[in-house]
């Protein structure tokens, strides 16, 4: 596999954007794999990926930053440079239902998902035995009702120890504080159970069963300060007879919940997503 360099740019639109960006990496003999673009008119806005191969590539990657600062500066870049071989260290939070933590980490055992998974993480012991099998640690932290903030430093704390770079709740039933967000801004991706804003709750699908749907989905998004108002990574759906019962919505919608997540989770990792005006562009 290519070892390759992804650069995601966001900027004012303007011309020219394209040329100096392709000619400046002709210039360190850069062969350009995959590059993607996207304007928005309504907001005057550019948005890039551009990925190339770094095997003959004449510049110092870690002198990339202060040769490309002229350009980034004279178009008013907003920029980022990801290194393909680099493997983020993700930890999973999970309460009860397994079945998304799961298929996490068959992907991540498969070599799906290019990251390194150093923790998991519940507020219950339900998946203590899946993170067993898969020889990954397991660190148990209750959330009492009155004991909340005390349980988010704890995990803070075992955080920052195995340097985490991303979270990923996969079906973890408890509600973040601002105060825990804010440590990592964009970096903690939800799975939600129906198409957002639809069917909030503890029982979605019992809700969704009971309104005799003919569509259920499920949203993955970056979690933000506001509940599940963050920018939307990826949604899918898929159809409800009335022939269904209860116990084929259940199926059917985790089905939906594993795929969505899972997209979600391999786009963040692979360097694929531009985040603007609490939206997201996604360069699959």
């Amino acid at each position: 596999m290519k070892n390759t360099a992804i650069l995601l740019i966001s900027c004012p639109d303007q011309k020219g954007l394209v040329a100096t960006i392709a000619n400046f990496l002709y210039q360190h003999n850069a062969n350009i794999l995959h590059a993607d673009q996207h304007q928005d008119s309504e907001l005057n806005l550019f948005l890039m990926r551009v990925e190339w191969d770094l095997d003959g590539f004449q510049l110092d990657i870690e002198e990339f930053d202060r040769h490309f600062a002229a350009i980034a500066e004279k178009f008013q870049m907003t920029w980022r440079l990801a290194l393909s071989n680099h493997r983020p260290k993700m930890a999973i939070f999970v309460s009860r239902y397994d079945h998304c933590l799961a298929d996490l980490l068959y992907r991540h055992q498969s070599g799906e998902l290019k990251c390194d998974i150093p923790l998991i993480l519940s507020n219950h012991t339900d998946t203590q035995w899946l993170a067993e099998a898969y020889r990954i640690p397991f660190q148990h932290i209750p959330v009492e009702r009155d004991g909340k903030e005390e349980a988010e430093k704890d995990q803070l704390a075992v955080l920052r120890h195995h340097h985490i770079d991303l979270i990923v709740l996969a079906r973890y039933m408890q509600v973040l504080s601002a105060d825990f967000i804010k440590h990592y801004p964009n970096r903690v991706i939800n799975i939600h159970h129906s198409f957002l804003p639809a069917f909030h709750g503890a029982k979605p699908y019992h809700r969704a069963f009971e309104r005799g749907v003919k569509l259920i989905g499920a949203t993955s998004h970056y979690v933000t300060e506001i509940l599940d108002d963050g920018p939307i990574i990826e949604q899918d759906v898929n159809r409800i007879s009335h022939r269904d019962e209860l116990d084929d919505l259940i199926q059917k919608g985790r089905d939906l919940e594993k795929m969505v997540l899972s997209r979600a989770v391999r786009w963040h990792i692979e360097s694929r997503i531009l985040l603007y005006a609490n939206k997201t562009v996604i360069f699959d």
